[in-house]
C-alpha cells in the first residue's frame, strides 16, 4: 500500500489527531499499514508544501492548509457515502470503498450539487460528522464506547469505526445499526467482553468489537 495517494495522508493525520491536535508518526504508519520509511517520506514532501509541521522525532501537526484540505477530502467521502447508501441502496459496509475512489475524481461543484441533491446531511451512514463547504461541522455527540458503560445501564447507537476491517459486516448480522438501543446485561472480567441486549436477544461481544461502537447513555 505504499501508493497511498497525499489527500489520504491528510485525511488519515486529520481523522486521528489526538487531543492536543498531534499524531506520531508510527501511529500513523500503523493505520495506514504501510512502513515508518514510506510515512517519513511522504511526510517530508508534505512538509515541504505546507500541509504539515513535521519534525524528526516529533509529531505530527496539520497546518491551517493542511485542516482545509484534509476536511475538504472528508466531506467529500462521506457526502459520497451518504449518496450510495441513501440513494442507491448499498449496506453501509460497502460504501467506504467505493467512496474512496469517487472523492479523488469528484469536482467542488459536483460535491454541492449532491449536497443539495441529498437535503444538506450532516453524518454519513456510521455516524460520522460531515463538513459543509466552509469546512464546518456538526458538533459530535458525548458518545462512549460500548466498553465504558456499567452494567445495567442502557444507551443508543450513534457512530461505528468504519476503520475496522469486516467490523460492520459483522455488527450488521447481529443487528446493531444507527439509532439501535442495547442494554448492558453483563461484563466479563476474564477477557473484557460484554454481554448486550438487542431486540429482546442476548449477544456477547468482544472488548475489540465493543471498543468501536460509540453510543449515548440513555438516561
Amino acid at each position: 500500500m505504499n501508493n497511498i495517494s497525499q489527500e489520504d495522508y491528510l485525511t488519515a493525520i486529520y481523522r486521528n489527531l489526538d487531543d492536543s491536535g498531534e499524531i506520531k508518526p508510527n501511529l500513523l504508519a500503523s493505520k495506514l499499514e504501510i512502513s515508518n520509511a514510506a510515512v517519513t517520506d511522504m511526510l517530508r514532501k508534505l512538509s515541504r508544501d505546507g500541509f504539515v509541521d513535521y519534525q524528526k522525532y516529533k509529531s505530527i501537526k496539520l497546518t491551517s492548509e493542511g485542516e482545509s484540505y484534509a476536511k475538504n477530502m472528508l466531506r467529500r467521502h462521506r457526502i459520497w457515502e451518504v449518496f450510495l447508501h441513501q440513494t442507491l441502496g448499498m449496506p453501509w459496509d460497502k460504501v467506504h470503498d467505493e467512496a474512496e475512489k469517487l472523492e479523488h475524481s469528484s469536482s467542488d461543484e459536483i460535491i454541492n450539487l449532491l449536497e443539495e441533491f441529498l437535503d444538506y446531511p450532516e453524518v454519513d451512514p456510521h455516524g460520522y460528522p460531515i463538513p459543509d463547504k466552509n469546512g464546518k461541522m456538526k458538533k459530535n455527540k458525548a458518545v462512549m464506547a460500548i466498553t465504558e458503560l456499567s452494567e445495567n445501564e442502557s444507551a443508543k447507537v450513534i457512530r461505528v469505526n468504519d476503520d475496522v476491517k469486516n467490523l460492520l459486516s459483522y455488527i450488521t448480522k447481529i443487528g446493531i445499526t444507527l439509532g439501535k438501543e442495547i442494554f448492558i446485561k453483563d461484563k466479563l472480567e476474564y477477557d473484557g467482553s460484554v454481554l448486550i441486549v438487542i431486540d429482546k436477544k442476548e449477544i456477547n461481544v468482544s472488548s475489540k468489537i465493543a471498543s468501536n461502537i460509540f453510543v449515548e447513555k440513555i438516561k
